[in-house]
């Protein structure tokens, strides 16, 4: 391998495509933002688990961009035929696993090591309360053995959520998401539901690579990428990349997702570092 590995004009072409079709346009579900430190009244809070959120239409599971996913009828058994939005999810630091399963078209590789966790209930009620109350009378009529309400509690103050976030994180678990009381489903990102972490993170497409050096000698040594929501933005993200990444890295065109502290005036975010493949095709995003 020699000096930065860059796409060729056909792969341009499908990477523009690739662009318009999946990673770049705003979604039609609700998404949150992240949390700044602003104070909470009245809010609640839940574990965020990190899976594949699932969107069920009361007939059948879609991805966040709408895209079917083919889930064996067992999993949705006893599901309402009103709509949900939760996370697929195979327990905390099982995203690889849990991401090779759902991608896994036509087969039943483990779905039965799943859960699906709802949050919401779009067409449910006015309020988050209502919605999930509804949710719950449901599936207590209707008992389920992979469908559960993810637990939501009152939050009290900055100071407890700064607690709860570490217990979380401690335990191997993502972060926190906050959903204010009586708020109502609105599609596109919100700030009535804001996602906490320790550090923030982002997605970016992989354009390329360049060469290990010393003990990475022959593998790669970084990942030349565009940030997600500017293309003009490239940059490259060598931490965080295991020796498995290394020897065999996300193809040109994966999305992944990398964490940062922040971003230089020239928009490059500071301290990139690998976290993960969000999707290989496309498919899932």
């Amino acid at each position: 391998m020699t000096g930065i590995v860059r796409c060729s004009l056909a792969t341009l072409v499908y990477l523009f495509s690739f662009s318009l079709s999946y990673g770049f346009q705003s979604s039609d579900v609700m998404l949150p933002k992240t949390y700044k430190g602003q104070e909470l009244i009245n809010w609640m809070w839940s574990e965020k688990l990190d899976g594949i959120r699932g969107r069920w239409t009361g007939r059948e599971m879609l991805t966040k961009r709408g895209h079917k996913i083919d889930v064996p009828p067992y999993f949705t058994e006893n599901f309402p035929p009103f709509p949900l939005d939760g996370e697929i999810w195979g327990g905390r630091q099982t995203y690889e696993k849990t991401s090779s399963i759902v991608l896994t078209s036509g087969q039943d590789k483990g779905w039965d090591t799943l859960l699906y966790g709802v949050f919401d209930a779009p067409e449910a009620g006015r309020s988050i309360e209502q919605r999930l109350q509804k949710t719950k009378k449901w599936f207590t009529e209707h008992p389920s053995k992979y469908g559960f309400i993810i637990a939501q509690q009152r939050l009290k103050d900055r100071a407890e959520l700064a607690q709860r976030l570490k217990e979380i994180e401690d335990l191997g678990g993502e972060g926190i998401v906050v959903v204010k009381m009586g708020s109502m489903y609105t599609n596109g990102r919100s700030v009535e539901v804001l996602k906490v972490k320790t550090f923030d993170d982002t997605e970016a497409m992989v354009i390329g690579y360049s060469p290990g050096k010393g003990k990475h000698y022959g593998k790669v040594g970084a990942l030349l990428v565009e940030l997600a929501g500017d293309r003009k933005i490239s940059f490259k993200i060598g931490t965080g990349l295991s020796d498995k990444v290394r020897e065999n890295p996300p193809p040109i065109g994966a999305m992944i997702t990398f964490k940062y502290t922040g971003f230089y005036a020239s928009g490059k975010p500071k301290f990139p570092s690998f976290i993960r493949v969000r999707n290989v095709d496309g498919k899932y995003h």
